[in-house]
């Protein structure tokens, strides 16, 4: 019946105690017995459990018994809680009619709980707020839940307060979601529609689909067509999670489960796709889908150059579970072969650098993190590009545009200033503030990506003694002063350690990467010229001296012209020396550099 369907989810800040409260939901209906619990048991990936994050969102089915006496089937998605993911939880909210709030009593609401609450209002849903750790020693559920009652608009005793570690209060949850969210509604005569809000890649079932049933119903035998992709496909099984794959023979509207597709990569296969049958196709398809767009660009090249074919199989074997991520081969003259991969954030590029190290055994260097351009050429034309080495010639330039984001800092109002500090010094633009609690503001501004992408976070954290959280979405392309900056080492320039600047930052950053580079070169026998080169122009230089042979050691006494025949011939054999001999540059040199770009 789908009167008692309930399908929810959990939206937390990070480390709010949400993948906590799923296991504990799970033990009390029963769905994993006591002997097979573990902590976590959503967050199957080892990184998921050590940095306390979720970074794949999944579904499990409940089935619960209320007071009423009525058996229910509760559909519970998690979604990834981290901004780099925002797509992926809007799809997941997509597929559901309700949704927990968790606030930490200790730490109250933070940008993340807020972003992903109004994505929740958007897409309609019914919100529960629940404040979680309340046995905690720190714990203020009160002001806490003084704070949500103004935010949402609900009287404070229906804020249920509760400890999932604990196991506090948690059977409420389970009631409060039975009599509060909203059956399915649904329309079984309509043609099948189902939205796929999530994939993973299986060796043995292709690509499995985690989807939410619409309109219409899925038999195991239908042909099924994913309308995006125009692919046709006949799924090897339909079935549910509980929270392992079980096969069904059917999947009735209302109702949350997975197809095993057989296909054999996930970008056949992407989130936010409608599933329809191909004999009775939907008219329309499912709103909201979008292709998934990189937004930061970083080179990984493996350390050994006889580690490349392991490191290609390592990103294609990656990208099966991972559609996001996008690589395409390329050189450089200082790092020899590798890939330039283009990652959704900071964030997820740290777990696609962490999963080559851990679960491929690799070891790689990976640049510093470049944006995407848009480039405006004389002819009309437009092309982007997301390495400064692309960069055209700047006499066919009439414009370089690059990528603007809006930005919401929330933060106790004591860190105001600091804040606001920061944000300028990094050509930022402030929009606006709000005060959704009290002694908490929430700052609104534009900033570049390229100012983003650093150490922004850190520098935040650290401004503001970690009570800071931030969150972030694209907002359009915009030309400004850019200028390419290329280091030229001997007279060559080293393209590896090109960057895109503002010209206003130019001569500042070229002079710290060249103090930086002339500590890091081993001396020649000849003088080595390391110059920063931007706007047609030197602006920095500095020489590495030469290494000396004192050839006067032999010559004791004597005239002065004997002397001075010797170092003439010195001086034109460093001349010829000059003219063939080439700089070695270490790898460390390079390292030390991007690392550079990280003070």
């Amino acid at each position: 019946m789908s009167t008692n369907i309930r399908n929810f989810c959990i939206i937390a800040h990070i480390d709010h105690g949400k993948s906590t409260l799923a296991d504990r939901l799970l033990q009390l209906t029963g769905t994993i017995s006591d002997r097979e619990m573990t902590e976590q048991v959503l967050d199957s990936m080892d990184l998921e459990r050590e940095k306390g994050v979720t970074i794949k969102a999944s579904a499990v089915r409940m089935m619960y018994t209320a007071r009423d006496g009525q058996v229910y089937e509760l559909n519970l998605i998690d979604t990834p809680g981290h901004v780099d993911f925002g797509y992926e939880v809007s799809r997941a909210l997509a597929a559901c009619e309700g949704a927990l709030l968790v606030v930490d009593a200790s730490q109250g609401i933070e940008a993340q709980t807020l972003a992903n609450l109004y994505l929740a209002l958007e897409a309609d849903l019914e919100i529960i707020p629940v404040i979680n750790k309340i046995d905690l020693p720190s714990a203020h559920p009160d002001q806490v839940a003084d704070d949500l009652s103004n935010l949402l608009g609900v009287p404070d005793d229906q804020i249920l307060r509760i400890s999932a570690k604990a196991g506090l209060n948690v059977e409420e949850v389970l009631e409060y979601v039975v009599q509060h969210v909203p059956p399915p509604k649904i329309d079984p005569q309509a043609p099948l529609r189902a939205l796929i809000f999530d994939s993973h890649y299986d060796s043995y079932k292709g690509v499995v689909a985690y989807i939410r049933v619409m309109d219409g119903e899925i038999n195991s035998g239908d042909i099924l067509r994913l309308m995006q992709s125009e692919t046709d496909l006949k799924p090897i099984e339909i079935g549910i999670f509980s929270p392992g794959l079980r096969p069904v023979a059917k999947l009735s509207a209302g109702e949350v489960g997975y197809i095993a597709t057989g296909l054999k990569t996930v970008r056949e296969c992407r989130v936010g796709d409608t599933v329809t049958l191909a004999s009775r196709p939907a008219e329309q398809p499912l709103p909201g889908y979008q292709k998934v767009k990189p937004m930061v660009f970083a080179g990984i090249y493996p350390v050994e150059g006889e580690d490349y074919d392991e490191l290609k199989e390592s990103l294609e074997k990656l990208q099966l579970n991972d559609a996001s991520l996008v690589y395409e081969p390329e050189t450089s003259q200082a790092l020899n072969f590798g890939f330039r991969c283009g990652f959704l954030g900071m964030f997820h590029m740290e777990i696609i650098q962490e999963r080559l190290e851990r679960e491929y055994d690799l070891d790689i260097i990976v640049t510093a993190p470049s944006v995407e351009y848009e480039v405006v050429l004389r002819d009309g034309s437009l092309v982007r590009i997301d390495s400064p080495a692309q960069l055209p010639d700047e006499a066919q330039l009439v414009e370089i545009r690059e990528p603007w984001m809006k930005i919401q800092i929330f933060t106790p109002t004591d860190f105001y200033g600091t804040v606001m500090d920061l944000v300028t010094k990094r050509r930022g633009v402030f929009i606006g503030q709000d005060y959704p609690a009290p002694n908490r503001v929430q700052l609104n501004f534009e900033i570049p990506l390229s100012e983003l992408i650093v150490d922004f976070f850190d520098q935040l954290k650290s401004r503001t003694r970690g009570y800071a959280s931030l969150d972030y979405q694209f907002a359009e392309y915009r030309p400004d002063d850019l200028v390419k900056l290329e280091i030229l080492v001997n007279g060559e320039p080293v393209d590896a350690l090109a960057t895109i600047v503002h010209r206003e930052d130019a001569f500042h950053r070229g002079q710290a990467v060249i103090s930086k580079l002339k500590d890091l070169i081993p001396r020649q026998l000849f003088v080595v010229p390391i110059q920063a080169y931007a706007a047609g122009r030197v602006i920095s230089r500095a020489n590495v001296k030469a290494l000396r042979k004192d050839v006067l050691a032999k010559c004791y006494g004597g005239d002065i012209t004997r002397k001075r025949k010797l170092l003439e011939k010195q001086k034109r054999g460093k001349k010829r020396m000059k003219m063939i001999g080439s700089v070695e540059i270490p790898q460390e040199a390079f390292l030390a550099v991007l690392r550079y770009g990280d003070e």
